[in-house]
């Protein structure tokens, strides 16, 4: 989601950084469900292992999954070394600080797109989503990255991740956990059995105007005057207190948003570490060789740190907590570091090209694949029915949906390949 196709000169020297793009967005676009299917055509433990990797942790923990989308924050840090550099050298800071706030931009406004548009009155639109959340890390990051020099960036990524623990940890919040059912019994105890009916109805109350559900809520909360400090509870911590204020339309999680305000804060520091990964690899002084070692060694440091830090301050993707920046920071730098040495040194590219033709329009296959409702809701049109059917229940069981993955799989991949080869890439 990096713009891969206006920093040419980047995906030419780093065949790499696309590669690992597309092995990234592989995993949304679908290949997810062959393990799905794998697992229910043998749910072996290796194989129930790599499912439970397949899916988020619910709110404290790290998953293969989990790492998704800081993958792509900390690729376009990298990116962003190459495009922005060439652009400053061409045109100067002014135009490079344009294009960052106008990528930003764009990338926000296809955000709202993705979750729906304008399709819906409001407050049923989201408006901060994983797209949005790229734009602005992106954006902050290209703009701290136009006026500050390597050791400034590194202060404010610093100050950032202190700040954020800081604040999260010691600024009160009401006593009170921004849960439907929780919600529900604190209404019960005070009487409003209404109140506590609305608010165990099905549904959003967020996405709708003048709900007395979020009244309900907004009462019990300002009534709530018990203040607590260090909590970070799903619901029960500033970022979602936060949300809950101050965010408006739509929020994912009802009362607040895993991709909310407070935490698109250490979001930018993500990108900055990308940003270190591309200054590194950027840096003709250094060889190839050391490049690979540094980004090895340095990343798994940062995933030693933030485990470290995770008594303190729990790895939480959801709220985006600063020790879960260091681990997926880390886990990214090492995959970038195993990426480069194969693909970039040591040259073995065989195996990469289809990752390649999906790293270059990411943007476009990502998009492509909500409005179409998902390659797999397209294969199921050509595999799915009676014959997706018929080979569960007469062959093996997960055996059509495995062929119904697959098909979807292909579909995606003739789609990336037909735009690669006819030179079509999305720019913003």
């Amino acid at each position: 989601m990096s713009e891969t196709a206006d920093s040419t000169s980047a995906s030419q020297r780093l065949m790499s950084l696309d590669a690992l793009r597309g092995f990234d967005m592989f995993w949304i676009i679908g290949a997810e469900s062959l393990v799905w299917a794998l697992n229910r055509m043998s749910p072996s433990k290796p194989v129930q292992f790599l499912a439970r990797q397949l899916e988020h942790v619910e709110w404290e923990g790290f998953r293969f999954y989990d790492l998704i989308f800081p993958l792509f924050v900390f690729m376009a840090g990298v990116s962003l070394v190459f495009s922005l550099n060439r652009i400053i050298a061409q045109a100067g800071r002014r135009a490079a600080v344009k294009r960052v706030i106008r990528r930003g931009v764009v990338l926000f406004v296809l955000g709202i797109i993705y979750y729906g548009g304008l399709s819906s009155p409001w407050p049923d639109i989201r408006l901060m989503g994983v797209l949005n959340r790229i734009g602005l890390a992106y954006m902050l990051a290209g703009l701290l990255y136009c006026f500050l020099k390597p050791r400034g960036l590194a202060v404010a990524a610093t100050a950032i991740l202190l700040g954020y623990w800081a604040a999260l940890a010691l600024i009160p919040v009401r006593d009170i956990r921004l849960d439907k059912e929780h919600l529900a019994m604190l209404a019960e105890r005070s009487g409003d059995s209404k109140g506590a009916a609305l608010l165990r109805e099905p549904g959003n109350p967020s996405a709708i105007k003048d709900s007395a559900a979020w009244a309900t809520a907004v009462k019990l909360f300002n009534a709530t005057t018990n203040r607590v400090t260090g909590k970070f509870e799903k619901g029960l911590n500033l970022a979602n207190h936060f949300d809950f204020m101050y965010l408006p339309g739509r929020k994912y999680d009802v009362f607040f948003d895993p991709e909310g305000i407070l935490s698109t804060l250490p979001a930018v520091v993500t990108c900055l570490l990308g940003v270190f990964a591309g200054l590194l690899l950027n840096d003709s002084t250094v060889s190839q060789s050391r490049k690979v070692t540094l980004l090895i060694v340095c990343g798994v440091g940062a995933v030693v740190l933030g485990w470290l830090w995770n008594p303190l301050f729990p790895v939480i993707k959801k709220i985006w907590t600063s020790s879960y920046v260091l681990v997926a920071g880390g886990y990214s730098a090492v995959l970038l570091g195993v990426f480069y040495l194969v693909v970039d040194v040591l040259k073995v590219q065989w195996w990469c090209q289809p990752f390649v033709w999906i790293g270059m329009n990411s943007i476009t296959v990502y998009l492509a694949s909500n409005f179409l409702g998902g390659f797999r809701k397209l294969a199921a049109r050509l595999a799915g029915g009676d014959v997706q059917m018929y080979l569960n229940e007469h062959v093996l069981k997960g055996t059509g949906d495995m062929l119904v993955s697959i098909v979807g799989l292909l579909l995606m991949f003739w789609f990336v390949n037909f735009l690669y080869r006819k030179k079509i890439f999305l720019r913003v």
